[in-house]
């Protein structure tokens, strides 16, 4: 059943946890059937860092209905959609534009479906766009021809855009910020592509074509690409992946292929730079970053910029990790990244299970933890897609949940983002059916960021009115302003049920059964801030606990 059918008026039924939403909640909705218990999936104890100690579990509980609306929970939920290779939207470079749509309102159900509350979509897989460009030319993964725009014509992020927030989702604009093109590309390179407008910019490197990041005038273009986006679409947030300098390759004798930027690294030296070449690309790399994080804020401050860097940043870090060390090979300081608060969100890719001592989750997620002095949103990546999976890498269903109960054991962690979509479509190993009877058995709502500039919310009012339909909520605001969403709880003899509308919500129905003895609304900015509460009682209906 689609999310949004549960009840009428586009409000999507939630029922909130009315115990505090860290760090178990949502575990279970209030006055639901307490799913069966599942085996707890077999691991050592966690290697924890010096100094630090996990939280200690929680017993469960029955929740118990209060007289007051609980606090909402607040937890990241968010999922890749990667257009690149077409892993999982569109599907082909064929469809239609009928077909591409219908793929896409599918996608998003099938999100709103599962309770995750955010998207991130990559409109930008090689130097391309999936949406209306003047800087870049459509991409192939969209019509099967770079450039080639689509017939009929309709614009994939606007309608994106939509549609996510008529489900109350999210919806991220994900950028690859260096590559040119992908080794899967198979159309020939239109002339607007910037390898033909300007060749000098761009390098080979390993099949990949690769815009070189110590040329200015490449941080410039994606600068530029990125905040044109901002600027023209109501995204609501920006997301960049873990590809910088790019993952290097060998050639047939097993050598490290050098990338090829002697140009710009002459000219830096030729200039008077002082800094070793490794350092030198390191700080191509940060200048981007904090640029982004400036440009964006400046651009539209309510919006978030988050990365998702390599899981590791060096081995060692901490003491018993080894694996790819992303700061010598990518150039990425992701650390530094993080301590600067030049993010909103971190997402390390955490794509190791629980039990692999070397790369484990919980000993990585609580050293990024340890280095996020800024207090930024740990959102950390799991490689989903493995989960119920065959080969190496594979792992079980009980893994992936184990990893979310793990973040939500982490203090300092509010969330996960699954990578990709294409697992929850096609419900890989029951993974969807094990989500929504465990870990997202209640909805919960993105967690807030403070730090980030936004008009209050503003003080909502609200009365009830008798129609010839039912009882319907009048909601208002003082003063001019709209919020971006209002948080509506209905206290029921069982359960608190939370409903999530649209600012522009002026009459909403009470959803025919629910019974209610009281309300509770309030307002929410685009930030996640909430307004005082606003109550209301149901006449003769009593509202004592």
């Amino acid at each position: 059943m689609r999310g949004r059918d549960l009840i009428t008026a586009g409000a999507v039924l939630a029922v909130s946890a009315v115990l505090a939403c860290r760090p178990t909640a949502p575990p279970v909705a209030p006055g639901e059937p307490v799913p069966a218990a599942r085996p707890e999936p077999t691991r050592p104890t966690p290697v924890q860092t010096p100094g630090r100690t996990a939280p200690a579990a929680p017993a469960r509980v029955r929740p118990v209905v209060s007289a007051e609306a609980p606090p909402l929970a607040r937890e990241f939920r968010g999922v890749w959609v990667a257009s690149v290779a077409n892993i999982d939207w569109p599907s082909k470079r064929t469809l239609s534009t009928a077909e591409q749509q219908a793929e896409l309102i599918a996608l998003l159900d099938r999100a709103a479906a599962l309770k995750l509350n955010a998207v991130l979509f990559q409109i930008r897989p090689a130097a391309d766009a999936l949406y209306a460009s003047k800087i870049e030319p459509w991409s192939e993964y969209l019509t099967g021809a770079q450039g080639r725009a689509p017939a009929p014509f309709w614009d994939p992020l606007a309608f994106a855009i939509q549609e996510a927030h008529a489900r109350n989702l999210e919806l991220h604009a994900w950028f690859n910020p260096y590559r040119a093109r992908h080794t899967d590309a198979k159309s020939p390179l239109s002339s607007t592509h910037i390898a033909r407008t300007n060749p000098s910019l761009v390098k080979p490197y390993a099949g990949y074509l690769w815009m070189d990041p110590g040329e200015p005038a490449v941080r410039a273009r994606t600068l530029r690409v990125v905040l044109d986006v901002v600027q023209r679409y109501d995204v609501d947030g920006v997301h960049i992946d873990d590809y910088f300098y790019p993952y290097p390759e060998n050639d047939r004798r097993g050598r490290t292929i050098p990338f090829p930027d002697d140009r710009s690294w002459k000219r830096y030296v030729r200039e008077g730079g002082k800094l070793a070449r490794a350092d030198w690309r390191r700080r191509n790399v940060d200048l981007l970053v904090q640029e982004l994080d400036e440009g964006v804020h400046k651009a539209k401050p309510w919006v978030r910029f988050g990365i998702s860097p390599f899981g590791i940043w060096r081995p060692g870090y901490p003491t018993q990790v080894r694996g790819f060390d992303a700061y010598e090979k990518l150039y990425a300081d992701a650390r530094k990244w993080l301590r600067e608060g030049w993010v909103d969100y971190f997402t390390p890719q955490l794509y190791w299970p629980t039990t692999k001592r070397e790369q484990a989750y919980p000993a990585l997620l609580d050293w990024w933890v340890g280095e996020n002095v800024m207090g930024r949103h740990m959102w950390p990546g799991n490689f989903t897609s493995r989960a119920g999976g065959v080969g190496s890498g594979a792992f079980s269903v009980g893994e992936l949940v184990e990893q979310i109960r793990v973040t939500r054991l982490q203090d300092g962690a509010t969330g996960n983002v699954h990578f990709s979509m294409k697992s929850f479509l096609t419900n890989q190993a029951g993974m969807n059916d094990t989500l929504l009877e465990g870990p997202y058995a209640a909805p919960a709502l993105v967690p807030a960021t403070p730090w980030l500039k936004a008009a209050a919310p503003p003080l909502p009012t609200a009365r009830l009115a008798e129609t010839s339909t039912g009882t319907r909520l009048l909601l208002r605001t003082t003063g001019a302003a709209m919020p971006w969403q209002y948080a509506i709880r209905l206290r029921t003899d069982t359960a608190w049920i939370t409903m999530l509308v649209s600012g522009s919500t002026t009459s909403w129905p009470i959803p025919k059964g629910t019974s209610p003895t009281a309300l509770s609304v309030v307002s929410l900015n685009r930030v996640g801030t909430e307004s005082l509460p606003v109550t209301v009682t149901f006449r003769g209906r009593s509202d004592a606990p």
